[in-house]
């Protein structure tokens, strides 16, 4: 059987605020399987930013151990890190991040710039993606305040799978979109699950759990239920 995907054991993350430390995260420890579709839960202030930053590379643990596809990130370098999170993951935003001055496509090919793709591919690969979030290529050209915020995400999506990451991290996906849009967004991340992908979705709305198959709900820094 092959290692997790994801793995914090016992991580711990304590900030210092003045006189304060203030503890994000209390002893997490969780396993996350290639092709899970995790959703995690919590109020504010319960972790989920903290947690997220450590899934997604941006930040380390004051202790424990975190491992993202076999390879513990706890001691490496911002360079290394930036390496990890470049080949290993995708994120998908609330607001979107779009850079307004340029179109869909272009945006797109951002994450490829830095991966070093060649001009030649990143045109292709960039329609291929938006295509696969499923963008009509009537769009493809538009400037993101051309696009309805549904579309906007799609290209958020597109994005995120540029650089054909195995890891997926959604923050409030459907959180800035209409019920009826949300639900084609979410509809659409069950597909790239489908299809492979390992997606993490961190969200306050407990609809969104009715399309993963475990559910990790987090109290000032902890778990707080079994995994399911």
């Amino acid at each position: 059987m092959s290692d997790p995907i994801v793995q914090l054991q016992n991580v711990r993350k304590t900030y210092t605020l003045g006189a304060s430390e203030i503890h994000a995260l209390n002893g997490v420890s969780i396993s996350i399987e290639r092709g899970d579709f995790v959703t995690i839960m919590g109020a504010s202030g319960s972790g989920k930013s903290t947690l997220l930053n450590m899934v997604g590379c941006l930040d380390t643990p004051t202790s424990g151990k975190v491992k993202i596809n076999g390879t513990d990130i706890t001691k490496l370098d911002d360079d290394k890190l930036t390496t990890i999170r470049r080949d290993n993951i995708g994120f998908i935003f609330q607001q979107f991040n779009l850079i307004p001055t340029l179109t869909a496509i272009e945006n797109v090919e951002i994450p490829m710039i830095f991966s070093r793709v060649p001009q030649n591919l990143r045109k292709e690969r960039a329609m291929r993606t938006l295509e696969q979030a499923k963008l009509e290529a009537e769009y493809a050209y538009h400037r993101p305040n051309e696009l309805s915020g549904g579309q906007q995400q799609r290209v958020a999506i597109a994005r995120a799978l540029a650089n054909e990451p195995p890891i997926l991290l959604a923050d409030e996906p459907t959180g800035n979109l209409d019920s009826k849009t949300g639900k084609s967004i979410m509809e659409l991340l069950v597909r790239l699950n489908e299809e492979g992908t390992t997606l993490i979705v961190v969200t306050h709305d407990q609809k969104l759990t009715e399309y993963s198959n475990k559910t990790i709900v987090l109290m000032d820094g902890e778990v707080s239920n079994d995994i399911y």
